[in-house]
């Protein structure tokens, strides 16, 4: 297969977004650009066209996909009920980078949901995915366009690099602002419950309903016989092929942790500026007091150390408030829980 390029730009928007509908209206795959990362998406109410994308990626059958819509009104054919909640959440973050995952009705495929009883589902914010929703007429399930596990991908270069040859188009629409996933939010228990943290913090959830929890996945892995409620959940996630471990504790104790575990093919990912002390090669993902930085640029340092050739990655560790929670939560699972305390 010969993945098309299409590059949007001021001469080829119309021409290239209606060239990836048609892809998608005919059952296939397109790259698509979005504010969190690149997704791969396929018409979410075509089973066969949603399996090409577990096809291409190598994605577990079991882990469920995000649905994107381009209007609110299109959310009432994919779930049983729409409870006030998800309208004031609608209202207060869609477009933008919050899922809600509700109970899903018979239009939604079973392999969206991975056969569970509920569907996660967004509108976008990045105006070339909401054109493309648009054109194509259909919602589109659309996880991360990336090898299953790998770092996922905010350019189009990061997808070609992943699945050129594998998906039928990808759609150039420049660099991913937020650069983590979006937060996941189910509303099918007794209290709204964070499955994934994101690019809407808890605090802003809790503003606009109150009360939220934490799903305790979003720290530690599932068991085996867990099946997970959101995509990012079950399985180690995010990881360059290098094995990474997670350091807290200060520079001088991350520099010296370094020394110790100098060799070949060893880097290091810290924050601006403190390159030169550390004594391994070194890249850094964005300011210490940056959060929102650091999640912009995380899955491009992780690449970097890929294209390196690193065989150990060293991170120093993000602080855990509002976004810094997502990109504490992705690090965690690209090192497979490996946290040493300094």
């Amino acid at each position: 297969m010969r993945t098309n390029y299409l590059k949007i730009d001021t001469q080829a928007d119309r021409q290239n977004i209606e060239a990836a509908a048609v892809i998608l209206k005919n059952g296939g795959l397109v790259a698509i650009p979005t504010e969190t990362v690149y997704g791969l998406a396929a018409n979410a109410l075509d089973g066969k066209a949603v399996a090409k994308i577990f096809e291409a990626k190598g994605r577990p059958q079991d882990n469920p996909l995000i649905v994107h819509i381009a209007a609110f009104k299109e959310l009432e054919a994919l779930v049983t009920e729409v409870p006030p909640e998800a309208v004031k959440l609608a209202e207060a973050f869609w477009p933008g980078p919050l899922t809600i995952v509700l109970p899903k009705s018979s239009a939604v495929p079973p392999e969206v949901s991975a056969g569970l009883d509920t569907v996660a589902v967004r509108m976008p914010s990045h105006p070339v995915a909401l054109r493309i929703i648009q054109a194509a007429g259909v919602p589109l399930a659309a996880p991360s366009a990336n090898t299953s596990g790998s770092p996922s991908p905010t350019s189009a270069q990061h997808v070609l690099s992943d699945l050129d040859g594998k998906i039928d188009a990808v759609v150039d629409g420049g660099w991913c602002a937020v650069g983590v996933e979006s937060t996941v939010l189910s509303l099918t228990g007794e209290t709204p419950r964070i499955l994934r943290p994101g690019g809407i913090t808890p605090d802003q959830v809790k503003a606009v309903i109150g009360a939220v929890d934490i799903d305790p996945a979003v720290f530690s892995s599932l068991q085996d016989d867990e099946k997970p409620m959101s995509p990012g959940l079950k399985y180690k996630h995010y990881a360059p092929k290098a094995k990474v471990v997670l350091l807290k504790g200060s520079l001088a104790a991350f520099a010296d942790y370094a020394a110790a575990h100098a060799k070949a093919g060893t880097m290091a990912m810290c924050f601006n500026g403190e390159e030169s002390a550390i004594p391994v090669p070194a890249v850094s993902y964005g300011a210490k007091d940056n959060a929102a930085e650091q999640a912009e640029k995380l899955f491009g340092a992780l690449r970097e150390a890929d294209q390196a050739g690193a065989g150990l990655v060293l991170v120093r560790c993000p602080r855990t408030e509002g976004i810094g929670l997502a990109v504490f939560n992705r690090l965690l699972r690209a090192a497979a829980f490996e946290v040493v305390e300094l």
